[in-house]
């Protein structure tokens, strides 16, 4: 055999390309084949969720505080999981920043603390299953539990 022939017998043993529903359905068993529970698949509404956030997990936790969301609580959750992605430990200052820029339109701190009456940086990381961080929980202050 000469040296060009290798590469041009090993192109006509290549299989034709897949079609795209069957890359599909090859992408959708490697899922189930590294996460059988399901836990791990993300919510495309919510990119920057961590692992095994769910919507519902969110609204059993909202329903436990009373509260009953709606989209300004749901775009909270998704700014505060947006700023947890860009950094490990946020501060304060930074996520109270992004969430009034979020939504000056509306009234900006106090809208956000009409969505969320225990603080909307503490009970809006308890609900995106953030870790709040220090300086957010405050019971001595009274503004949230």
């Amino acid at each position: 055999m000469k040296p060009g022939q290798i590469g041009r017998l090993y192109q006509q043993q290549l299989p034709q390309q897949e079609s795209t529903e069957t890359m599909r359905e090859a992408n959708d068993i490697m899922k189930a084949i590294l996460d059988p529970t399901g836990q791990n698949e993300r919510d495309d509404a919510f990119p920057n969720a961590p692992k095994g956030w769910t919507r519902d997990v969110a609204g059993k936790r909202a329903a436990e505080e009373g509260l009953e969301l709606n989209d300004d609580h749901w775009e909270v959750i998704r700014v505060l999981q947006a700023c947890y992605a860009d950094e490990e430990d946020p501060p304060v200052r930074r996520l109270a920043d992004a969430l009034e820029a979020r939504f000056s339109d509306k009234g900006g701190r106090r809208h956000l603390f009409q969505l969320f009456p225990g603080g909307p940086i503490a009970q809006g990381c308890r609900l995106a299953s953030l870790v709040a961080p220090p300086g957010s929980v405050d019971i001595s202050f009274g503004s949230v539990r």
